[in-house]
C-alpha cells in the first residue's frame, strides 16, 4: 500500500482519536466476531475479520475498503482467527469445533484438526509460531504445534468455559479469563498459567464476581487490562503476583454479555473499546477518563483496533456484521 509506506521506516508518531469514516465494509451476512489487521508491517493493509456467517474475510481496508477473499472452510460460526506472524496463514476455530490453518494465497488448509470442544479463542504464541493455544466449551486448554498436528500440552482448570487467552512477554507465561464466578469454584476469572509445565501460577487474581471477555497487553508497561462484565476496565500488573490497580477503573461504556474486545494504542497512551449499544469509547491510559465516545454502530460493537503502523487509523466491527475504519 502507497498509503503505508512512508510510516514504515519511522516510529510510531502521537495517537488521535479518529474522526471521521472512511469506509463501511459490509460484506459479512451475520455478526463479526473479531478482526485483526495483518502483523506484518509491509502488508497491514489487509484486515482479517471472522463471522458468525461462518466465513473468514480478508479486507484491503486501507486503500479500497474491498473484500479480497472469503475462505468458507468452516460448516459453524467462526468465533476465533488470527493471522501467523508471516501473514500468509490464518488460523481459526469455530462452533464446528474445527481447527484449520489456510494459506491466504490458495485457499487450501495446510493444517486442520478436529477438536473436542466448540472453540471460542485462539492464540499464537509470541515467540514460537508454530505453536498455538485454543480455549473454549471446555475447563481445558490445549496448546497445539502445527508442524505434528498433535495437542503439545493440556492446560486444566475448575471451569466450563474459556473466554480468552492472553501471553505475557516472552510468552512463558500466559493468562486465561473464564467463566468461573461461582463462590464455590475453586479459581478465578483470571488464571495464571506456566506454558511450560502447565502449572496453575495463580487463580486468585480477580475477585469482583464478573466474567472478562477480553485481555489485552499494554504496549509498552508491565500491565494488562481486564474487560469485565460489571461495564468496566480493570487494570492489572502484568508480573506476579498480578495485582489489580485499585486506584484505576474504566468507566462509562456497557459491555452486557457481549463478547466486546478492547484495546490500546500502538503508543499505548489511549485505550479504546467497543461497547453494547454501538459506541467506541477512548480512554486516557493515565488518567482513566473518557476523552471522546464516537456512534459508531447501531448495534453492539464487540472490537476496535488501532492500525500498527498508520497514525489513529481504527477498524471498529458490529454484531450487525459492518466493518468500519475511522480517521
Amino acid at each position: 500500500s502507497e498509503l503505508i509506506k512512508p510510516y514504515l521506516g519511522s516510529k510510531y508518531k502521537f495517537t488521535e482519536v479518529p474522526k471521521r469514516l472512511i469506509f463501511c465494509m459490509s460484506k459479512h451476512s451475520g455478526p463479526v466476531n473479531e478482526i485483526q489487521w495483518s502483523p506484518v508491517r509491509e502488508q497491514s493493509h489487509m484486515l482479517l475479520s471472522a463471522s458468525m456467517d461462518k466465513t473468514i474475510k480478508v479486507w484491503d481496508a486501507v486503500d479500497t475498503g474491498c473484500c479480497l477473499k472469503t475462505y468458507s472452510c468452516h460448516s459453524c460460526a467462526v468465533r476465533a482467527a488470527r493471522w501467523s506472524s508471516c501473514g500468509r496463514r490464518i488460523l481459526s476455530g469455530g462452533f464446528d469445533s474445527m481447527l484449520h490453518l489456510t494459506d491466504i494465497e490458495t485457499g487450501k488448509q495446510i493444517f486442520s484438526s478436529k477438536n473436542e470442544f466448540r472453540i471460542s479463542t485462539l492464540k499464537f504464541h509470541p515467540t514460537e509460531s508454530n505453536i498455538f493455544i485454543c480455549g473454549g466449551f471446555s475447563p481445558e486448554v490445549k496448546a497445539w504445534d502445527i508442524r505434528t498436528s498433535k495437542v503439545l500440552r493440556v492446560y486444566k482448570a475448575a471451569v466450563q468455559q474459556t473466554l480468552d487467552i492472553l501471553f505475557l512477554p516472552e510468552g512463558r507465561e500466559f493468562l486465561t479469563s473464564t467463566d468461573a464466578v461461582s463462590r464455590d469454584s475453586a479459581d478465578r476469572t483470571i488464571i495464571a498459567w506456566d506454558f511450560q509445565s502447565a502449572a496453575k501460577i495463580s487463580n486468585q487474581i480477580f475477585h469482583e464476581r464478573y466474567t472478562c471477555p477480553s485481555l489485552t497487553l499494554h504496549p509498552k508497561e508491565p500491565m494488562f487490562v481486564a474487560q469485565t462484565n460489571g461495564n468496566y476496565l480493570a487494570l492489572f500488573s502484568a508480573q506476579r503476583p498480578y495485582r489489580v490497580n485499585k486506584k484505576k477503573r474504566y468507566e462509562g461504556h456497557k459491555v452486557e454479555g457481549f463478547a466486546v474486545g478492547c484495546e490500546f494504542s500502538p503508543d499505548g497512551t489511549l485505550l479504546v473499546t467497543g461497547s453494547s449499544d454501538g459506541k467506541v469509547f477512548f480512554y486516557n491510559y493515565h488518567t482513566a477518563r473518557i476523552i471522546r465516545t464516537l456512534s459508531a454502530h447501531k448495534e453492539a460493537c464487540v472490537s476496535a483496533i488501532f492500525h500498527p503502523v498508520l497514525p489513529s487509523l481504527l477498524a471498529t466491527c458490529s454484531w450487525a456484521g459492518e466493518i468500519k475504519i475511522w480517521q
